[in-house]
């Protein structure tokens, strides 16, 4: 398994955007970033944020959890989960009681799978507490 490095984000970036038919400048505007700062993303010289990624990811209109992994920012299995939540959170054909019933199943099964369950977003405040041990 090829390792995760900004070299490989660089190159697969390049790919993505030659496969969308997009010019270095075209993207770098579309994403609305600098084109000389794309250029140095695609050749490996810079390490985007997550907020970059994201950008050009929307331009290229690929997952932005793709680019998270060829960044190192994100684990493959972590991608997965976020994507598999995405599609059901997606899915015009259920109701929202049934996408809660759905992820609430995938999540007792990722649990018992040894997989802890990703904490709900909007559940409450921003801040998170622990109990004193």
């Amino acid at each position: 398994m090829a390792s995760l490095n900004v070299g490989n984000l660089g190159e697969y970036l390049r790919e993505q955007r030659r496969a969308a038919q997009l010019s270095l400048r075209q993207l770098a505007d579309a994403a609305g970033v600098s084109n000389p700062y794309l250029s140095q993303i695609e050749r490996g010289l810079r390490k985007p944020s997550a907020e970059v990624l994201q950008q050009v990811a929307k331009a290229l209109r690929i997952s932005a959890e793709t680019l998270y992994v060829r960044a190192g920012i994100l684990d493959e299995r972590e991608r997965e989960e976020l994507e598999t939540r995405a599609v059901i959170l997606a899915d015009p054909s259920i109701n929202e009681r049934q996408k809660n019933v759905l992820l609430q199943i995938y999540d007792s099964f990722r649990k018992e799978n040894g997989f802890e369950p990703e904490p709900e977003p909007d559940a409450g405040s921003d801040t998170v507490t622990h109990p004193h041990s």
